[in-house]
């Protein structure tokens, strides 16, 4: 039996900022929950897609946009793809969602991948809106960075291409990839979960063991950083000490630490206190992990407070979110957006496998739970995507360069 009911919470950048309003603070929000309370997250920069017991909704300032009929969501500044029980399709937004860019049927079939996976290949928040994989690569995951993509395969391989220039790919050089390749240092290592940021990425393995590789401009890999160790310079210079950015307990002294700026193999990374780890996701710059004792550890990039620490300060060392210990949370699920943290939070679980509210699974419950501080409240918008159709939709490419 499950205890308290979930809730989600986010720090960072708002959507009233995105629209060039004043932003609710660096402090954590709580999602108002809708209908039912609310299951997944999709988040873009200036908006997000949730899925509520009543289905999917778009919330961005000040506005609510029902999408009825569908069932899950890969969102971009350009394009919202939906997809449903029949189809998937795009829509280019500030056309106002009425005119598909893009559409494809869907078979029957057993239970899909999560999306971006489509039978055959994935679909991208863009155009060209969809690619085909391999037809030997077994999927059960596959994750978006900005220039490359990963794959999670059935027996807990990871490939990955695309755009390598900051080591993203895994394959220890910063070479391009025009299609999957295995990601060699991971080989019988299997992996539970990966996910791909702005151009770092990350995978945990089905023992809990948390790999990083990639770009570490802002300490998002949570490796030596000397752009944060100069900024953390200049600020005891200036008499700021370490309130500027957060550096880790007890650093190395400077002549002897070996800033990374680019790792281009996975790395292991050990949390304080050695945790085993359930999640991660990754943010343009930053990251988040989810540990099976329900703690939420951050890294990286925090200009807009996405570490959920209260302040702006940046990271290149894993830092518990305290708040969530203050209150009493357990954190089940993290999903990160550009400049955003999504955490899914409850009243630690008896017994600790009643963690199903925050799961893909949309039948598992819903995520409602403690009283904290709501975002600001939305105004529901009269029109709406319209749904998916009953009826076999037009198969076809209709792409708008966006």
């Amino acid at each position: 039996m499950a205890a308290a009911g979930s809730s989600w919470l986010v720090f960072g950048f708002s959507t009233e900022e995105a629209a060039g309003e004043p932003g609710p603070g660096l402090g954590p929000r709580r999602l108002e929950p809708g209908p039912g309370g609310i299951r997944r997250v999709w988040p873009a920069w200036s908006y997000v897609v949730v899925e509520t017991g009543a289905g999917l909704e778009l919330r961005s300032a000040g506005r609510r946009q029902r999408l009825r009929g569908w069932r899950e969501a890969l969102p971009s500044e350009t394009h919202v793809v939906l997809r449903g029980a029949a189809a998937a399709r795009a829509w280019r937004r500030g056309a106002g969602l009425r005119s598909a860019a893009w559409s494809r049927f869907l078979p029957r079939g057993p239970a899909p991948r999560p999306l971006p996976l489509l039978p055959g290949g994935f679909a991208l928040p863009r155009p060209p809106f969809y690619r085909a994989l391999p037809a030997g690569l077994r999927a059960r995951s596959l994750a978006l960075g900005t220039e490359h993509v990963l794959l999670l395969g059935t027996g807990g391989d990871v490939h990955a291409w695309g755009g390598g220039r900051h080591g993203q790919l895994g394959h220890g050089t910063l070479e391009s990839e025009a299609q999957p390749r295995l990601v060699e240092a991971l080989a019988g290592v299997p992996m539970a979960a990966v996910a791909a940021g702005g151009w770092h990425s990350a995978s945990v393995s089905e023992a809990g063991d948390l790999y990083m590789w990639g770009w570490n401009e802002s300490g998002q890999l949570a490796l030596p950083c000397k752009a944060l160790a100069e900024e953390r310079a200049q600020g005891e210079e200036a008499g700021a000490g370490a309130a500027a950015l957060s550096p880790c307990p007890e650093p190395p002294e400077a002549e002897a630490t070996t800033f990374i700026s680019i790792q281009a193999l996975p790395a292991l990374l050990d949390l304080p206190q050695e945790p085993e780890v359930s999640g991660v996701s990754c943010g343009s710059r930053h990251t988040a992990a989810v540990t099976r004792g329900g703690e939420l550890y951050t890294w990286g990039w925090g200009k807009y407070g996405q570490l959920g620490h209260g302040d702006d300060a940046s990271s290149d060392c894993p830092r518990r979110v305290e708040h969530l210990v203050a209150q009493g949370l357990w954190a089940e699920a993290v999903v990160c957006g550009p400049w955003t943290t999504y955490v899914c939070v409850r009243e630690p679980p008896d017994p600790p496998s009643s963690t199903a509210d925050c799961s893909e699974d949309p039948a598992a419950g819903t995520c409602l739970g403690p009283t904290l501080p709501s975002a600001p409240q939305d105004q529901t918008c009269s029109d709406s995507v319209p749904p998916e159709p009953n009826s076999e939709p037009q198969v076809g490419l209709q792409l708008h360069e966006g």
